[in-house]
């Protein structure tokens, strides 16, 4: 179980990674841009979806392995999930059509103040939910035999 607890550091710091070179292209060596594009917000929904899985296999596999999860910690688990995917939505709505800055033939897609709002909230509820995960459940107590 140890090794999935370090495949899970091992994602978490690749999203970690992945996130802040969607948040600050300049470190990569690209030039950047007016705004926040669609590769950026990509890149970022990847990098932050690595971390918050990664975050919940390192909790699981670390400190409740082979224990059963109990209700607070699959509603925890939920709402770190529900953000990623209110975190896509609200950065994907221009594209997708239901966002207030839609594209036309002489302007670019560009990042508003609501979504940016909603992508920040939405991370806020993922990493809420990655806590209550990691809090509310009972670790395994391990036996030591002091009376060797």
């Amino acid at each position: 179980m140890a090794r999935v607890a370090q495949l899970g550091i091992a994602l978490g710091a690749l999203g970690a990674v992945l996130m802040l070179m969607g948040l600050f292209p300049g470190v990569t060596g690209l030039e950047p841009t007016v705004g926040i594009g669609i590769v950026q917000l990509f890149v970022m929904l990847v990098g932050f979806s690595l971390l918050i899985i990664g975050a919940l296999m390192y909790v699981e596999y670390t400190f409740y392995s082979k224990k059963p999860t109990n209700l607070a910690q699959q509603i925890g688990m939920r709402l770190a999930l529900t953000g990623i995917v209110l975190a896509a939505m609200a950065s994907l709505a221009d594209l997708l059509g239901f966002g207030s800055n839609l594209r036309n033939a002489d302007s670019d897609m560009l990042t508003g103040p609501l979504q940016a709002i909603a992508i920040v909230g939405s991370f806020l509820i993922s990493s809420i939910g990655v806590l209550v995960y990691a809090i509310m459940g009972e670790p395994e107590m391990v036996d030591t035999d002091e009376d060797e």
